[in-house]
C-alpha cells in the first residue's frame, strides 16, 4: 500500500477532504466529535502531513542555508550547531555549506547559489567586498555573521569585538603583565575581525598608559594551531620577550600553548594566554584556557529570528538590522586562575 494521502484519511472518517485540511490546520469551526474522527483516521493510516508540499505551495522551501567559511574550525561548527537546532526547533531545516573564505563562494551564497533551493541564506563572510552587495538581489533574505566590513547592506550579528578584546587584555594588565603580544593581530588592515580585535588591545593599553610595541602585534597566515605554535615561538625568541600571548582565537591558543611547553616555558608562570571562542578544546587542554566566549546559542538564536522574519514579511522590509551579541571573559589556568 502506498503512502495514505488526504482522500484516504477523508473515506475512513467519513468526512470530507476539506474538513481533513481544516482539522490539519487546526481550525476552530470544525466539531470535536469530527475532530476526534479524522485524528483516529489519522493514527491508523500513518497519515503524515506532506512539509515539502505545504512549503512549495507557500512558494518556500522551508530550508535555510548557512555558508561558513571552514569547519575545521571549531567555533564554525560550534556556532553551525546552535543554528541547525533553532532551525529545527522553528520548523525549518538547515543546509550547511563551506566556503573556504573565497570570495567566489561567498558571493553564490548571496545570490542563493543560482537555485531555488533556499528561502534565505545566513552567511560568515571572509571576502566579500561593499560593492558585492550594493546591488544584490534583495529578494533573498540574508544575515550576515561576524565582523564584516559591509555596513547596512544587509542583517548583521555579532558580538562587540573591541570591547571584548579590551576587557581581554585589562584582566592580563591586572595581573601585572606588560609586554602582552597579540597573535593574530592587525594594525593596518580593514575593520574584520583581527583589526577590531587589535583596536580593542590598543585601547586597554592606551588606558593604562602604555606604549603600543609594533613588534608584539603579529599577523598570522591561518588561524589554525600551527600558526600559533609558530607565532609564540617567534615571540619568546625576541631580546624583550613578552609576558603575555593575546591570541586572536582558540586554535591559535591552543597551539601557542603546545609550543610553549616544548620550548621550556611555563604557562602562566612564565607567561600568559588567553584565546578567543570558548571552544570544548580550551575547557581540557593542560592548562585550561582563559577565553573571550561569544554568546554562540544568542548569535544563532538571533540570526535564525531575523532571517525568518524577513522571510515571513516575504519581501524586502525596512532597514538593515544591526544586532549585537553578548560576550564575557572565561578565566581559567592559562592566566592564573
Amino acid at each position: 500500500m502506498g503512502r495514505p494521502r488526504i482522500k484516504d484519511v477523508a473515506e475512513y472518517a467519513g468526512v470530507s477532504a476539506k474538513t481533513v485540511s481544516n482539522v490539519l490546520n487546526d481550525y476552530e469551526h470544525v466539531s470535536e466529535q469530527t475532530r476526534a474522527a479524522v485524528r483516529e483516521a489519522i493514527d491508523v493510516l500513518g497519515y503524515r502531513v506532506n512539509i515539502a508540499g505545504r512549503q512549495l505551495r507557500r512558494g518556500r522551501t522551508g530550508m535555510i542555508a548557512l555558508a561558513v567559511p571552514d569547519l575545521d574550525i571549531a567555533y564554525f561548527a560550534e556556532l553551525a550547531r546552535h543554528v541547525m537546532a533553532e532551525t529545527e526547533r522553528l520548523g525549518s531545516t538547515t543546509l550547511l555549506l563551506e566556503t573556504g573564505g573565497r570570495r567566489e563562494k561567498e558571493l553564490a551564497a548571496v545570490r542563493g547559489f543560482d537555485a531555488q533551493f533556499t528561502d534565505g541564506v545566513i552567511l560568515s563572510p571572509l571576502a566579500l567586498l561593499p560593492r558585492d552587495l550594493a546591488d544584490r538581489d534583495t529578494r533573498l533574505p540574508l544575515v550576515l555573521l561576524g565582523e564584516c566590513n559591509l555596513p547596512g547592506s544587509a542583517d548583521h550579528v555579532a558580538i562587540d569585538n573591541v570591547a571584548a578584546a579590551r576587557e581581554a587584555t585589562e584582566h592580563l594588565l591586572a595581573r601585572g603583565r606588560r609586554r602582552i603580544a597579540v597573535v593574530g593581530g592587525d594594525l593596518r588592515g580593514t575593520l574584520n575581525t583581527s583589526r577590531l580585535r587589535t583596536l580593542g588591545y590598543q585601547e586597554a593599553l592606551s588606558a593604562a598608559g602604555l606604549a603600543l610595541p609594533d613588534e608584539l602585534v603579529l599577523p598570522v597566515p591561518e588561524f589554525r594551531r600551527a600558526d600559533g605554535a609558530a607565532a609564540a615561538r617567534g615571540l619568546m625568541r625576541l631580546p624583550d620577550r613578552p609576558d603575555a600571548l593575546l591570541c586572536l582565537n582558540d586554535h591559535l591558543a591552543l597551539g601557542a600553548v603546545r609550543a610553549l611547553h616544548e620550548d621550556g616555558w611555563s604557562v602562566p608562570e612564565d607567561v600568559d594566554v588567553v584565546g578567543f571562542d570558548d571552544i570544548e578544546a580550551t575547557r581540557f587542554s593542560i592548562p585550561t584556557i582563559t577565553t573571550v566566549a561569544p554568546d554562540k546559542r544568542g548569535i544563532a538564536r538571533r540570526a535564525v529570528r531575523l532571517l525568518l522574519d524577513r522571510i515571513e514579511a516575504g519581501a524586502p522590509g525596512g532597514p538593515a538590522v544591526d544586532e549585537t551579541a553578548g560576550h564575557r571573559l572565561i578565566v581559567r589556568e592559562s592566566s592564573g586562575a
